[in-house]
């Protein structure tokens, strides 16, 4: 299954790929209260979920997953960490990646991964998850995705 969050699109897109390329079904993780189109209002909103660790509130239903072996998860580098969203997935939904194979996927804005995958692990502990590994992440610059057909290839092989 591949589970993604996106704000502008680009991990959208790049999601979509991914399904595709592996015949998966797919997730969207949405919130109670979405981020404005607005990038500058955004990331006023995303610079106080962080300062204050108020995760926005999620407005989804997680499927059954003990159907899959891989999860594929999805979502946006911010300020070289974790986008909030993810991070309020992952408190709500970690323990449920227990015995996952994840596959973290990313979109940025140029400057990489960050620390995400240190954050990642970390509320998948704090979650409660256990027995996952997480694989080498593929890695695309958001403006980039449209022409990442071979990475995405090459990543999902």
């Amino acid at each position: 299954i591949v589970i993604y969050w996106s704000r502008s699109g680009a991990t959208e897109l790049l999601a979509s790929k991914i399904a595709n390329l592996t015949n998966s079904d797919v997730c969207q993780i949405t919130l109670t209260n979405p981020y404005p189109a607005d990038y500058l209002e955004t990331r006023t909103r995303a610079n106080r979920e962080r300062d204050t660790g108020l995760t926005p509130d999620l407005n989804m239903q997680l499927p059954d997953l003990t159907q899959y072996e891989t999860v594929y998860l999805g979502f946006q580098t911010w300020a070289m960490t974790l986008s909030e969203p993810l991070k309020a997935f992952l408190k709500a939904y970690g323990n449920e990646l227990s015995g996952k194979r994840i596959m973290p996927f990313e979109t940025n804005g140029g400057y990489g991964i960050g620390n995400c995958l240190d954050v990642m692990s970390q509320l998948l502990q704090i979650s409660g998850a256990t027995n996952y590994t997480i694989e080498r992440p593929l890695t695309i610059a958001g403006n980039q995705v449209d022409v990442a057909d071979t990475a995405v290839r090459e990543w999902c092989d």
